[in-house]
């Protein structure tokens, strides 16, 4: 049975690349029929992920080209289960407690699933995501977030 790892086009990391190009683009479609406020943030999130992408893309084709092996898709799956575990919980989370506290707590719980685990770097860390939203969304923009069910009974 013949390898395709080293196949340029069926390599994991220049599919991966590849669809999160298609989704990003076919989001940007919905987001720019948004009002030009709020289609702020999705879009230049989309475009970043693109942007992104697109990175990923040429790296393994140069790595292809040069004729590296492809690497697994995914070296630590308990990470990427872990990390997209998180993210569902987080969802949920922001639903019943609200933005800030769901962010706060989420934030640290990502770093430590990939591995990150010196406390002060981890408040640091959430401090200034936090603060970043507020002063950005919530100062700059006067965009209110989610409060979460709890807080409404």
């Amino acid at each position: 049975m013949p390898d395709h790892r080293n196949h340029s086009l069926v390599r994991p990391e220049t599919l991966t690349a590849i669809g999160l190009i298609a989704v990003s683009a076919g989001l940007l479609i919905p987001a720019a029929g948004l009002r030009p406020i709020s289609a702020l943030l999705p879009a230049a999130m989309l475009v970043g992920l693109l942007i992104l992408a697109a990175i990923m893309l040429v790296k393994d084709q140069r790595k292809a080209a040069a004729g590296e092996a492809a690497q697994p898709m995914m070296k630590a799956p308990g990470r990427v289960l872990g990390a997209f575990g998180l993210i569902v919980l987080y969802a949920v989370a922001v639903d019943l407690i609200g933005f800030y506290p769901s962010t706060a707590l989420s934030v640290p719980l990502v770093a430590r699933v990939f591995g990150y685990r010196h406390p002060l770097g981890l408040a640091i860390a959430t401090l200034i995501v936090l603060a970043s939203i507020w002063l950005i969304f919530g100062l700059a923009m006067s965009r209110d977030f989610p409060t979460g069910r709890f807080w409404s009974l």
